[in-house]
């Protein structure tokens, strides 16, 4: 795994405000920017930010960060997390409700 890479991704999940969430593709696009591959392509994608979080996210809040339906890695010690943050969950309380959580580094609400 790229160090760099990895890096620029834990660092961006670090930045994610409590309440707030981030998809692995939207950190994946993020982070790219940073790091684009001759020939113009990006290198990294959301299944890359899913290897970094399952080998290095403990240390970061790992469930700031969902798959494109909302769903976190691992429910159940997420749902506590979420429940501490006030995240906003969709009706059945097992998704982050991405319309009102969705979070951009550049977003001037933040």
């Amino acid at each position: 795994m790229d160090e760099e890479y990895a890096e620029a991704v834990l660092d961006l999940v670090e930045q994610v405000p409590a309440g707030r969430a981030m998809t692995y593709g939207t950190v994946a696009e993020v982070v790219a920017d940073g790091f684009v591959l001759a020939g113009g392509r990006a290198r990294g994608g959301p299944r890359q930010v899913g290897a970094v979080l399952a080998r290095m996210g403990a240390r970061v809040p790992w469930w700031r960060v969902v798959n494109a339906a909302g769903h976190p890695h691992d429910p159940a010690r997420a749902l506590a997390h979420y429940a501490a943050e006030g995240t906003p969950l969709t009706s059945d309380g097992q998704r982050v409700a991405l319309r009102r959580a969705i979070w951009f580094p550049d977003d001037p609400e933040d």
